[in-house]
């Protein structure tokens, strides 16, 4: 595999082709440990994860990239994030017991799969496709066909351990490319989960492409981050009123707890905190404990 914990973007001297290629260990081991997930979730999260770092390296401003397939079936929703400081977090919800396949249509069932850019100052865009694809590859790769036109290979792999991605891209506003992409994509497709998992990144673009003239960027480092708080999670309170609030603390022995689902972090709130919340200015400021 590439640097563990890496993303390195690539691109063709002589054609209007671009690329990108992701490595994940730590980064995925983080969110593993988060939850207890069965064998066919922790690999769909790693290949969430990779697929969601490969997208974010597209971003040209501040912000984060959502990557979420949601659905009817054994399991009800996957999401995972990357902002533009290549910081990742990831969750799953399951519904019920998991069935023996581990194919994305059968865990999911009917959904869809949404790709979400939330810029740090603009407009939020979302684009959606249906739940369609063998796997998640396929459905991105739908995506890019609906939504932006644009010819994109993916491809994805995990095992519980590592997680790796690779994506090649024509540029946009490139001219008439057919043949070049043809030929650059087919031999991608001889790349196998193995490799993408084992090969460092100069081992893999020679493997694939030793006859192109390919030129690769310097490494990006990849970590896991959860940017919740406790002051997140009071304004989050401030959606119920101070009466409701006052109602749950009596009912929960003087204490609001709130989990956030990425990091299973625990906040807790007692009535001092609440009265603060909507005393003048509903600030609570940087404190970490309750009173």
């Amino acid at each position: 595999m590439s640097t563990a914990d890496t993303i390195q973007r690539f691109l063709f001297d002589d054609l209007d082709v671009r690329g990108v290629v992701t490595g994940l260990e730590q980064s995925y081991q983080e969110v593993l440990s988060r939850n207890a997930y069965p064998a066919a979730v922790q690999s769909l999260l790693g290949e969430m994860l990779a697929a969601v770092s490969l997208l974010s390296s597209t971003l040209k401003f501040e912000g984060r990239l959502l990557l979420q397939a949601q659905g009817e079936g054994s399991i009800r929703l996957l999401m995972a994030e990357c902002n533009h400081q290549n910081e990742l977090r990831a969750i799953a919800r399951l519904n019920d017991e998991l069935p023996e396949s581990t194919s994305l249509a059968d865990l999911l069932g009917k959904g869809y799969l949404a790709l979400t850019i939330e810029p740090a100052n603009g407009q939020r865009y979302q684009g959606m496709v249906p739940l369609e694809g063998h796997n998640l590859a396929a459905c991105l790769q739908d995506y890019f066909i609906q939504s932006e036109q644009l010819p994109t290979h993916i491809q994805l792999a995990a095992d519980g351990v590592r997680a790796a991605g690779f994506m090649l891209q024509v540029l946009p506003g490139a001219a008439e490319v057919k043949e070049d992409w043809q030929r650059i994509e087919m031999l991608a497709q001889t790349l196998k989960p193995d490799e993408l998992l084992s090969l460092n990144n100069e081992e893999l673009l020679y493997r694939l492409y030793h006859q192109e003239a390919c030129r690769l960027f310097d490494a990006k480092l990849i970590s896991f981050h959860c940017d919740c708080s406790r002051e997140r999670c009071a304004q989050a309170l401030k959606f119920m009123t101070e009466q409701e609030l006052n109602e749950m603390l009596a009912e929960q022995d003087g204490v609001i707890e709130v989990d956030c689902q990425f990091c299973n972090e625990r906040y807790g709130f007692d009535s001092t905190d609440i009265a603060a919340l909507y005393a003048e200015g509903g600030h609570l400021g940087n404190q970490e404990q309750m009173h």
